[in-house]
């Protein structure tokens, strides 16, 4: 395949022209991002190191890890432990519009994504309160376990957490909502993987999500909605925050 050289090349160096001190993760991918899907890479390129693109841009190792993440999760490269990290095939003409759009979102567009999140997971807890049944109770009350397991472990409270959101779109029954659910949350997910750290945000969001799931085993959707809404605030504050921090070398 082909491969950049081992130092990066003049034209690369100028191709990512280096990013203010302090730009988020975000404005690093979509930098990143407007090299790779400009046609000027072909599919298959095998990118430089993470060091070299760091000095390409002129921030932290840690902010190009970040965005390689981010890059990875919505299909633009393939990170291969041991081999490198390499350029995916070609996208469709509307998928770097859209990933753009995406990934370049700053601290106003995140709180708009937020927004919408918080409206789409409020009215999937109205349903899913009318809907949801035994074994999807218990899977959630599993979800729940699994928070309280994870107080030592961010990596298990994470994915219960998620596992609980998942659990819920699927007794909402409406594949469309949850489709829009799950784009909005791989879009935060950047922001949304480091946005809980603290033992604090860690038992406040087990709370909230235990009160959506007494909401939904009373099968009361108008409470059901409301602790969903609570939860999204709380969700939204920690976001922004993540999103307003800058990646630390």
């Amino acid at each position: 395949m082909p491969a950049f050289p081992d130092s990066p090349s003049d034209a690369l160096a100028a191709a990512l022209s280096a990013v203010p001190a302090g730009t988020p993760v975000s404005g690093v991918a979509g930098r990143m991002l407007e090299l790779f899907t400009d046609g000027s890479l072909e599919p298959g390129t095998r990118l430089p190191p993470e060091r070299q693109l760091a000095t390409a841009l002129g921030v932290g190792r840690s902010a190009v890890r970040e965005a390689l993440a981010a890059l990875e999760i919505l299909g633009i490269v393939d990170v291969r432990p041991g081999s490198g990290t390499y350029l995916r095939g070609a996208a469709s003409e509307l998928l770097p519009q859209t990933l753009s759009w995406g990934l370049m979102i700053g601290e106003r567009s995140t709180d708009q994504l937020m927004e919408l999140r918080a409206g789409l997971e409020s009215y999937c807890a109205r349903l899913a309160a009318e809907r949801v049944d035994e074994e999807q109770l218990a899977a959630l009350r599993e979800s729940i376990e699994g928070m309280e397991a994870g107080f030592e472990d961010l990596e298990t409270f994470v994915a219960a957490d998620s596992a609980f959101h998942r659990v819920l779109g699927v007794a909402a029954g409406n594949p469309i909502v949850t489709d829009l659910l799950a784009v909005s949350r791989q879009l935060l997910r950047v922001y949304n993987d480091r946005a809980v750290h603290e033992a604090d945000d860690m038992h406040l969001a087990l709370e909230e999500h235990s009160a959506i799931l007494a909401a939904l085993e009373a099968r009361d959707g108008d409470r059901a909605a409301s602790a969903m809404i609570v939860h999204m605030a709380s969700a939204r504050a920690r976001l922004l925050r993540a999103a307003e921090s800058p990646a630390a070398d």
